[in-house]
C-alpha cells in the first residue's frame, strides 16, 4: 500500500511528500458500524441511502474516485479480477459498493465506471448487485472516517493521496475484514464474504477452510494455520476410520445372519 503512494506522490518535493504521507493511513476499525444513513447518489443520479444498498447481504466496499490515474483503476481492476473465481454472484449472494471520495464527481461519470467494470467482469446481467455512488463532501467524509479511510487531497497535482484497501461488511454494516493491496486472491475474497455473511453463504467446505486459514489483520490477508489445519485433518481421519470400522461390522453382522 505504502509503495503505491510513493509512486503517487514521487514527483512532489520532500516536504510536501512526508507532510502528505503522514497524514495517509488505513486505521482498522473491526467490529465498528459505518452509518447507513448516509445519502448518496447512485450512477443513475437518484438520491439512495448507504443502507438500501445492503439488501441485507454482506457488502465489499471500496473507497476511491473515478479520475484517479493509476492506483484506483488497480485496486479495482484487482477487485473484479478477483471476484471473477469466487463462485458467489453480486445482487444475489453480495453486494459491490463503490464510492468516490472526490465530491466533485458525478453519477454520470460513475455510470461510465460501472459499465466499464461490468465489462471486465464479463457478467452484465449482474447489474443490479454493483453500486457506484457519488456525494457530497458530508458523507463522503463521514464514510471514510468510520472505515478509518484517511486520505489527503493534494492541490499541487489535483489528485488525492489515499492507500489501497478493499473492506468486507456485515449486512448490519458491520466492519468485518480489511483487505490491502491491489490484488485480492479469490480465497481471499470468497473467505472474507463467507465470514462477513453471517452464516448467509458459503459451503460445509468453507466452514473448513476458514478453520484452517487464519486472517491476519496486519497484512490483511488469509494465512494457512498449520496446527488448525493437523487438528482438522487428525479429525477428519478418525471419523474416517470411524465409518470405516462401522461399515465393517456392519457387513460382518450380515454375512453372520445370512450363514445362520
Amino acid at each position: 500500500m505504502l509503495l503505491s503512494l510513493f509512486l503517487q506522490l514521487a514527483l512532489e518535493p520532500q516536504d510536501a511528500q512526508s507532510q502528505i504521507l503522514s497524514q495517509v493511513r488505513v486505521d482498522q476499525r473491526l467490529g465498528e458500524t459505518v452509518p447507513l444513513d448516509l445519502r448518496f447518489r447512485g450512477e443513475d443520479g437518484a438520491e439512495v441511502r448507504l443502507g438500501d444498498c445492503f439488501r441485507d447481504r454482506p457488502v465489499l466496499l471500496a473507497l476511491v474516485y473515478y479520475e484517479c490515474p493509476s492506483l484506483c483503476s488497480m485496486v479495482l481492476n484487482g477487485l473484479v479480477d478477483g471476484l471473477r473465481e469466487v463462485g458467489f454472484t453480486p445482487g444475489a449472494d453480495f453486494e459491490v459498493v463503490i464510492a468516490s471520495i472526490d465530491p466533485g464527481e458525478t453519477p454520470e461519470l460513475a455510470a461510465a465506471k460501472k459499465q466499464a467494470y461490468l465489462g471486465r467482469y464479463g457478467r452484465p446481467e449482474t447489474a443490479a448487485g454493483w453500486h457506484f455512488l457519488t456525494g457530497t463532501q458530508d458523507p463522503i467524509a463521514r464514510l471514510a472516517d468510520a472505515a478509518g479511510f484517511r486520505y489527503v487531497y493534494d492541490a499541487s497535482t489535483d489528485q488525492y493521496a489515499h492507500g489501497a484497501v478493499i473492506y468486507t461488511l456485515t449486512p448490519a454494516g458491520v466492519l468485518s475484514r480489511y483487505l490491502f493491496g491491489v490484488d485480492y486472491p479469490p480465497r481471499d475474497l470468497r473467505l472474507a464474504l463467507v465470514e462477513a455473511s453471517e452464516g448467509r453463504i458459503g459451503t460445509l467446505a468453507d466452514a473448513v477452510l476458514l478453520r484452517c486459514y487464519h486472517y491476519d489483520p496486519e497484512s490483511g490477508r488469509y494465512g494457512f494455520a498449520i496446527f488448525t489445519a493437523l487438528r482438522v485433518g487428525a479429525a477428519v481421519t478418525l471419523l474416517g476410520l470411524a465409518a470405516l470400522i462401522f461399515l465393517l461390522l456392519r457387513r460382518e453382522r450380515r454375512a453372520r445372519a445370512a450363514a445362520a
